[in-house]
């Protein structure tokens, strides 16, 4: 009896497969994808048993299941394979020419943070949330397509009137792009990470978008009033008023120097 021939490429493959588990399992990390991951296999290997067992009937029904499963996965797991597509794009530094190939160059203008810093320390004050996102190099056309569109200059007090709790679009995010205020009233993708339960609805929805794009946001509570900066799913929480200007400023000039020497 001979043994089963294990060639080199065989190795590849079950490092290439473990590969991919492991990044799978870390995209899914923190979300409830692993719970449901565990109750597919666990119908697959009933499956399995039951063919075995010739059970027909049952195993009909649970063929039935697995046949549309790719669709099923498809569905279910769209929140964390759209977060795994973005994040293997956005760490491929190599390929950044492709993304240079098909988006037309823009040139960014500083963008004006006195008014909005202003707006958000006043807003801090009477607790007024607000939800205000900077496009960096990054596409934020399928967040601004589902809001209204303005193209307004940036002014404390339209920033206070957008958010003000009775006005039409106090509800959503503003959107700043090359220094104007392109769009207000816009729904952000919400995270599917385990966040602390005192983060609100606004902070999830800034660290969904930080997440999947390069996007620097700024939140302030409606609760407490408290003000953060959220950058690459991280949350810079409870900001000193004071250095709400420097901070922000900080945050946006890292983000066009990364843009910067991607393209130098």
């Amino acid at each position: 009896m001979g043994f089963i021939p294990f060639t080199f490429i065989d190795l590849l493959d079950i490092l290439l497969v473990a590969g991919l588990l492991f990044i799978l399992y870390k995209a899914m990390k923190g979300t409830n994808a692993p719970y449901i991951m565990v109750g597919i296999v666990i119908v697959y290997f009933s499956w399995v048993i039951v063919r075995a067992l010739n059970m027909e009937l049952l195993s009909t029904i649970l063929g039935q299941i697995i046949s549309v499963g790719v669709i099923a996965l498809l569905v279910i797991f769209q929140p964390e394979l759209r977060r795994f597509l973005f994040t293997i794009g956005m760490r491929q530094k190599e390929l950044d020419f492709l993304t240079r190939f098909f988006s037309p160059n823009r040139k960014h203008s500083n963008t004006s943070t006195s008014p909005i810093v202003s707006a958000c320390i006043d807003m801090s004050e009477n607790k007024v949330g607000a939800l205000i996102v900077f496009r960096r190099k990054d596409d934020l056309q399928f967040v601004i397509e589902g809001g209204i569109a303005l193209d307004a200059n940036i002014t404390m007090s339209l920033i206070k009137n957008i958010f003000f709790k009775n006005a039409p679009l106090h509800d959503g995010a503003v959107i700043i792009d090359n220094n104007r205020i392109v769009a207000a009233k816009c729904i952000l993708p919400v995270t599917q990470s385990n966040v602390p339960k005192s983060y609100g609805t606004r902070h999830r929805a800034a660290i969904g978008l930080s997440e999947m794009t390069d996007a620097v946001v700024l939140v302030v509570s409606e609760e407490t009033g408290a003000i953060s900066i959220v950058k690459g799913g991280k949350v810079k929480s409870k900001i000193d008023p004071q250095r709400l200007n420097s901070l922000l400023k900080q945050a946006l000039e890292e983000q066009e120097e990364s843009s910067a020497n991607s393209v130098e």
